[in-house]
């Protein structure tokens, strides 16, 4: 990514890095992602809020290059996150007196990840101010978006507001805004639904705090810009809110075709009853996907069979995973094929405490699906269909 001017004195110096196809090791990049930096030239001070993974350091230091005589006075860390912070030490190697400018927490984080000595570290707190000259910084505590030591900074002659991961979307692109802003929602969405899904109610009180300033662009450290700030903060609302649509999202696997022909009966019921089903197959499903489903739908079921006296791996992994990120679904349940025995409903219901759901039926199988086990499931899809009413979404 080449340096590109957002307005006078305000420069993208990020990186893209388009290739990346798998972020913490755990999150699928179907459109790579990017390191946003960005450099404010005052008339007295220069500040760089925030540098790119290590893994680009090289490329970064290149954009830097660009400007002749460079002096950097302040390395903005809003979040210790490497992918942020990582190229820290390399920038404070080439410009010597510059110092970090962070709060009390990111400070703590980046000596113990980067071992940047306390020297180099200049501390604000929530709402202070540093001036560049004819450029002016404030600096706003966001915590749990998602890290316990995030900030945003607002740059108030130019009415941008740097959110780091905050508004992100893991999306490469060499556009500088959002023009396809629904293309980019959905990588926003994903973005949210990994990362900040967990931190729900620190959100709403984050917006609630950056809502009292005048802003004409967010500008996060992953993927393009936001010069319709509304377009991004009122998705966010949307998406912390407590509204669910009429959607059941079915996590399932199965071994031997058992699991799978409860899947079918259960999916046709629901179907017929006008309710969207979306179902993943857990061996090829992509788990971002799973997680953009996850932050609207009503309710979940987990469908795997048993292995051995437990949960197929795949099921355990996917229980793991939803739990984790604390989704807002309302009814779950859990179906599970068997040979001889196990211990699955169990599991699954000691796996799920995060989620705050009522659980609706637990269905254990013992091979192929009999009558009787087909009119449990149609009765579950019955059961699926009045808590649906009774929310209003069907």
């Amino acid at each position: 990514m080449s340096v590109r001017k957002i307005k006078d004195g305000v420069y993208a110096v990020g990186v893209n890095h388009w290739d990346r196809k798998l972020f913490d090791e755990i999150i699928p990049l179907p459109n790579g992602t990017s390191y946003n930096s960005y450099l404010i030239i005052g008339s007295e001070h220069t500040a760089l809020i925030d540098t790119v993974d290590p893994a680009l350091t090289d490329e970064f230091l290149r954009n830097l290059q660009e400007f002749k005589d460079l002096r950097i006075d302040y390395v903005i860390s809003e979040h210790a996150e490497q992918d942020h912070s990582g190229s820290i030490p390399k920038v404070l190697e080439v410009f010597k007196d510059a110092k970090v400018v962070t709060n009390e927490k990111c400070k703590e984080l980046l000596m113990e990840h980067l071992l940047i000595p306390e020297d180099k570290f200049i501390v604000v707190k929530d709402y202070e101010k540093l001036s560049l000259g004819n450029k002016t910084l404030q600096f706003i505590l966001t915590p749990w978006v998602h890290w316990p030591e995030t900030m945003s900074t607002y740059l108030e002659e130019d009415k941008i507001l740097f959110t780091c991961d905050f508004f992100g979307s893991h999306y490469a692109t060499s556009e500088l805004y959002a023009e396809n802003s629904e293309i980019v929602l959905e990588g926003a969405k994903r973005y949210y639904a990994e990362i900040m899904m967990p931190f729900r109610n620190f959100i709403k009180s984050n917006i609630n705090k950056i809502s009292k300033f005048d802003f004409e662009i967010i500008a996060p450290s992953h993927g393009p810009m936001w010069n319709d700030p509304k377009f991004i903060v009122n998705a966010y609302s949307d998406w912390i809110s407590d509204k669910v649509s009429n959607t059941v999202l079915i996590l399932y696997t199965s071994m031997h075709g058992s699991t799978k022909a409860a899947v079918e009966v259960l999916y046709n019921a629901l179907v017929e009853k006008g309710i969207k089903v979306v179902p993943f197959n857990l061996v090829s499903a992509d788990i971002g996907e799973i997680a953009i489903f996850l932050v609207d739908a009503a309710t979940v079921i987990f469908a795997f069979p048993t292995v051995l006296t437990g949960p197929h791996p795949l099921g355990a992994n996917i229980t793991y995973f939803a739990n984790a990120i604390r989704p807002k679904v309302k009814y779950a349940a859990v179906i599970t094929s068997y040979g001889w025995g196990g211990m699955t409903v169990k599991w699954v219901k000691d796996h799920i405490g995060n989620l705050k759901a009522e659980l609706l039926d637990e269905i254990e199988i013992k091979g192929l699906p009999k009558d009787k086990d087909i009119e449990r499931l149609k009765a579950l899809a019955d059961k699926i269909e009045d808590v649906h009413k009774k929310l209003g979404i069907l």
